[in-house]
């Protein structure tokens, strides 16, 4: 029977369902949980290790994963871990974190397993700061930006030509004056929005890219997946998706050794690239996200990319 490929990931994810059915098309067996949702009340683990290595078992309510047959791995932003309702704050907060560490751990550290991505590899990867530093560093343009909470410092970076855009540093929702939840996006600043509450946190500041477009390129290994995105009237298109088209292009091969060298940086296999499309033609790096979303473009994009994620999940074991 071939090894079963592990899909760690939240159970209402259409990203992850179009790699699934690319794998059962192929006829590979694979289990699905989510740690976070599932563990302790749906998943039983038995690791055991000692100078053999990692060897045991996790069961589900259906499968049986034998930790040492695992032929990969595809991590798709799984819930974060949460303990039991019933148990008092404290208590909560110490078995959320031996969840984490432990069967967190035990999943890191599967043996001889091919990882797209290794979690830790995505974690070290989400930091904005050290993605630009990064990206700078493998020869991609990226704009000019500040972090700081530093109220004089904004002020003068402000004052340089070109428009400013304040950024989250992290997708953290935030609870307004009324008591709402709200994303906050990526939206034009001025002076007058200042003001010394800057001080109470770090803030990124960037200089705003005049674009013709947007670029999301989806990177598989070595296959790459330059979307040009069409039809975004503001600075985030995010907020949007009605009006957008989508357009398969060619990515400059300057731009696909910079993304190439930078996955490697980080010991990453995929990335998902934003970039904003100048009128001169240049591409301005934005971010990556090491787990990002590519199921919403049209036909037949999605397929393509869960096919290239697919060819790389079945490698056989050992292969570079």
């Amino acid at each position: 029977m071939k090894a079963p490929v592990l899909v760690v990931a939240c159970l209402d994810d259409p990203t992850t369902d179009l790699v699934l059915d690319e794998l059962h098309d192929r006829d590979i067996p694979v289990v699905r949980f989510d740690p976070g949702a599932d563990f302790p009340d749906e998943i039983t683990l038995s690791a055991y290790l000692d100078r053999s290595g990692l060897t045991g078992s996790i069961d589900t309510p259906t499968r049986h994963l034998n930790l040492s047959n695992v032929s990969a791995v595809y991590w798709r932003q799984p819930t974060p871990y949460r303990p039991s309702p019933n148990l008092d704050p404290g208590s909560a907060a110490w078995t959320a974190d031996q969840a984490r560490y432990g069967l967190g751990g035990v999943l890191a550290a599967l043996p001889g397993t091919f990882y797209l991505n290794h979690p830790f590899r995505n974690r070290d990867a989400k930091y904005k700061p050290l993605q630009l530093a990064t990206a700078a560093a493998c020869g991609l343009t990226i704009p000019h930006t500040l972090i700081t909470n530093r109220l004089r410092s904004a002020d003068g970076f402000i004052s340089r030509p070109g428009r400013t855009v304040f950024k989250p540093l992290w997708s953290t929702p935030y609870k307004s004056e009324t008591g709402k939840w709200r994303t906050i996006w990526a939206h034009r600043i001025d002076h007058e929005d200042l003001d010394e509450t800057v001080s109470g946190a770090a803030h990124l500041f960037q200089k705003q890219v005049e674009k013709v477009a947007d670029v999301r390129v989806t990177m598989v290994g070595d296959r790459v997946f330059p979307v040009r995105i069409n039809g975004a009237p503001a600075l985030d298109w995010r907020l949007y998706y009605d009006s957008l088209s989508y357009e398969l292009i060619d990515a400059p091969p300057a731009v696909v050794k910079g993304m190439r060298t930078y996955l490697d940086r980080f010991g990453l296999v995929f990335g998902a690239f934003d970039f904003c499309l100048e009128p001169e033609g240049e591409w301005v790096f934005l971010e990556c996200n090491p787990n990002g979303q590519w199921a919403w473009f049209d036909d037949p994009i999605p397929q393509q990319i869960a096919s290239a994620i697919a060819d790389m999940l079945t490698r056989p074991k050992g292969s570079s």
